[in-house]
């Protein structure tokens, strides 16, 4: 993203106009842009890029919309402008939603394969404005590269380097469990997960600001990839398991954001990060396994296995009763049945914060719903042997009893918990948001923090 955005006072003028009120608009312009966009518009033409008179310049670019509502109107612009510096038109708060858009556009995932460079920039005269644009942009980036890198090369290892250089950056402290470590350390479940693999499970431990401020603790799901255990996915469930580790790109990004914001929170992120592989020590249907906390639980599934690596990571961060607790996991495709793969899903045990988490969304444009933590599904995941079983007994509300299951390991009256299903993943491009790796909920989130530690 270096050097897409500049701040600058002036640029290519960038309007958006309602086709219904072109004609109008069109009055108080040149006689060229009269002209061109009168000989193009029968075309359906959507963007003209109009010439300085009697040059090859752009003197200004016309977009062509049905609303002005939308923040994804700039979404494709990067890839389709020309050389130069351009500057949106419009009110503060709608070159802010532009200039993100924009931004987001031009993400490329260049790390393979060879793709045509970006030479369009976009000015920004407000410093401010500039320097939120940019922090929301860099966090989103951050969280599409780690998702969409291939699981050869984003192993737990991987994880721990890029939370190791987050925490230098932005002077926290990072540290870690590795292998057997987690046994001796109490952390059963994810060291049963990880074993099979050759790349060894970990618990990722970042904290960061003043200890005397609230406590924000964020906890993501780090399967770097999902083979799904003994209980083997089929070819086409396997595909895109490099995705797994969506859930700790969630709350790596968002810690980055929440660092660079320097909001006055206690921050600490915790990631289990995993490989769920296959071999002679990989654990089975039918073994039982004493978590973190206590509760024994009864492994009906090996590919349920995201709720059993957060189990003992939730349980660690319910330990310093935190002023709030947030999970991002891609734990149940339950939830895509239910809301499909763009919308993501929460379970929340705080009424209040369910609300700002919807209402933040909603003027962010970053829509998040909620789903109920309704406890009658809790006895699907009852079990003969043991306290627990990792999974429902029936395919129904697979989504609701991993919530309720993640559940027994928080505790309520102390904490308010929030749990996010997210797909992490765009299966269509749209603007602004291209096919693969994606950050759903992250605005929506940061908004609320933001909101909620700065008053």
């Amino acid at each position: 993203m270096r050097g897409l955005l500049v701040q600058a006072n002036t640029g290519i003028p960038i309007h958006f106009v309602l086709k219904s009120q072109l004609e109008d608009w069109l009055k108080s312009q040149s006689a060229l842009t009269k002209s061109f966009v009168g000989a193009l518009k029968s075309t359906n033409t959507k963007n003209f890029f109009i010439p300085q008179e009697n040059s090859d310049k752009l003197a200004l670019v016309v977009c062509l919309v049905d609303s002005l509502d939308s923040m994804w109107l700039a979404g494709d612009l990067a890839k389709q402008l020309p050389k130069g510096v351009y500057q949106i038109q419009g009110s503060e708060e709608f070159v802010e939603q532009q200039a993100l858009s924009f931004a987001l556009g031009a993400y490329q995932f260049s790390v393979y394969k060879s793709m045509a460079k970006i030479e369009s920039q976009l000015a920004i005269a407000d410093s401010a404005m500039l320097e939120r644009v940019e922090r929301c942009a860099e966090a989103i980036y951050l969280v599409r590269d780690l998702v969409n890198t291939p699981a050869a090369d984003m192993m737990p290892q991987h994880l721990a380097e890029t939370m190791s250089e987050l925490a230098e950056r932005f002077n926290g402290e990072f540290t870690e469990f590795i292998g057997d470590e987690l046994l001796e350390q109490n952390y059963p479940t994810i060291h049963m997960v990880g074993r099979a693999s050759d790349n060894k499970p970990r618990l990722l431990d970042l904290t960061w600001g003043d200890e005397k401020h609230p406590k924000l603790t964020l906890v993501g799901k780090g399967v770097c990839f999902d083979s799904g255990g003994l209980d083997l996915k089929p070819a086409a469930g396997m595909r895109n398991m490099k995705k797994d580790m969506g859930g700790a790109a969630h709350v790596i990004g968002l810690a980055q954001m929440v660092m660079a914001a320097n909001l006055p929170v206690r921050l600490r992120v915790l990631v289990p990060a995993v490989e769920n592989a296959v071999s002679r020590n990989a654990f089975r249907p039918g073994d039982v396994i004493k978590t973190r906390k206590g509760i024994t639980v009864e492994i009906d599934n090996t590919d349920a296995e995201g709720r059993l690596v957060l189990c003992d990571a939730l349980a660690e961060a319910q330990s310093e009763s935190p002023d709030l607790l947030v999970d991002f996991a891609t734990l149940t495709g339950a939830c895509r049945i239910a809301l499909g793969t763009e919308l993501p899903g929460f379970f929340s045990t705080d009424s209040e914060v369910a609300a700002g988490l919807i209402e933040h969304g909603l003027n962010a444009q970053d829509p998040v719903w909620q789903l109920p933590l309704f406890d009658q599904y809790r006895d699907l995941f009852k079990s003969d042997v043991a306290d627990m079983a990792n999974c429902g007994s029936t395919p129904f509300a697979g989504a609701i009893t991993a919530a309720l299951y993640l559940k027994e390991f928080v505790e309520p009256q102390q904490t308010p918990w929030v749990h996010f299903d997210v797909m992490a993943w765009n299966v269509r491009s749209l603007p602004g948001r291209p096919a693969g790796g994606e950050g759903l909920g992250l605005r929506a989130t940061f908004n609320y923090l933001a909101n909620r530690y700065s008053k």
